[in-house]
């Protein structure tokens, strides 16, 4: 009886919308880290340990932000920059002489505009989400060049020493701060799409448009939120950044928003939409991170780091078209 309900909680776990390829990419990280610590024993030393996960932290955050969109069926190319564009606005501001919480809040004010706008975009003006977010992403890469005049800043200054222990150099428990901020915002934004009737709309959408606005679903909205999420997530990356290196660089964030999507995607979350659970998201970033830190102990250039994590994000969606087109067949034999 026992040895019964064990088996229905595994099977009811095991059911959860991508669970599988996230249990399946999880013994693939395992693998990876054991292959890794085996070519070369400082992989598992503490100081590589804490900075590998304090690299993986952002990948975590624009992958939440990009995961909420895929899951809807549309994908986000503004990602990057906003990522730099928050960067260089807060970097301007500080170096301006405001207050650096101040223009962190500006910052995220900027972003969210993007959210809305690309959501607006999608939902309402009927743009598909790649022109519409290709459009943004031109816009804010744009803004983040011009806000300095076309130039990179100087030096934040030792007035934002507080905002730089913040979000990158502080430790609480023995943890970077950047770590607590991807574990944070992942836990709340979870939360959202796990247990609320918001995320049970985002894969409605996801799964079939049509049928959730006969449900009454809006539509707009539900979109809307995504495209905010993801804004949100990526500003926070930018204000990491501009602690990172204590200026604001005008080519930020150039390619995270691939990264984002092949932290989603090998992590289990759908292209086609209506699938995936954020435990994947960390999952997937940290087989990048893995492999990206692995390789780089291994000796091997950049361009093959990029190869072999191309091929795997290619292999991760052609498996879940796959996949999902065996289940179609399934349900058309059943009818």
């Amino acid at each position: 009886m026992e040895n019964e309900k064990i088996s229905k909680k595994f099977m009811k776990l095991f059911s959860q919308r991508g669970m599988g390829q996230v249990i399946t990419v999880s013994i693939g990280l395992v693998v990876l880290i054991i292959v890794f610590g085996i070519l070369n024993p400082n992989f598992f030393s503490n100081r590589n340990i804490s900075n590998l996960l304090r690299q993986i932290a952002p990948t975590i955050l624009t992958g939440v932000g990009q995961s909420y969109v895929l899951i809807t069926g549309n994908i986000d190319l503004s990602i990057g920059s906003v990522v730099g564009m928050s960067c260089m606005v807060s970097a301007t501001l500080m170096t301006k002489g405001m207050n650096p919480w101040l223009a962190v809040a500006v910052s995220y004010l900027s972003a969210i505009l993007i959210g809305y706008l690309n959501g607006q975009l999608i939902s309402k003006a009927k743009l598909p989400a790649f022109i519409a977010t290709l459009g943004t992403m031109t816009i804010a890469r744009g803004i983040a060049q011009i806000v300095n005049n076309n130039y990179n800043t100087d030096s934040i200054g030792a007035k934002a020493e507080g905002f730089r222990d913040f979000f990158y150099y502080g430790k609480t428990f023995g943890l970077y701060n950047t770590i607590w901020i991807a574990l944070v915002i992942w836990l709340i934004f979870n939360f959202i799409l796990s247990k609320t009737r918001t995320g049970r709309h985002i894969y409605a959408v996801g799964s079939n448009i049509h049928a959730a606005n006969l449900s009454g679903v809006n539509i707009s909205s539900t979109i809307t939120k995504t495209y905010l999420v993801s804004s949100i997530c990526a500003a926070t990356v930018g204000l990491i950044i501009t602690a990172t290196s204590g200026m604001g660089t005008m080519d930020a964030g150039n390619s995270y928003e691939l990264y984002a999507v092949a932290a989603s995607v090998i992590g289990g979350v759908s292209t086609l939409g209506g699938q995936g659970i954020l435990l994947g998201t960390i999952v997937g970033a940290s087989i990048w991170g893995v492999l990206q830190n692995g390789l780089q102990f291994a000796g091997a250039p950049v361009a093959i780091r990029n190869i072999v994590i191309g091929i795997i994000v290619i292999i991760s969606v052609l498996l879940d078209i796959v996949v999902r087109a065996n289940k179609n067949r399934a349900k058309t034999k059943t009818k």
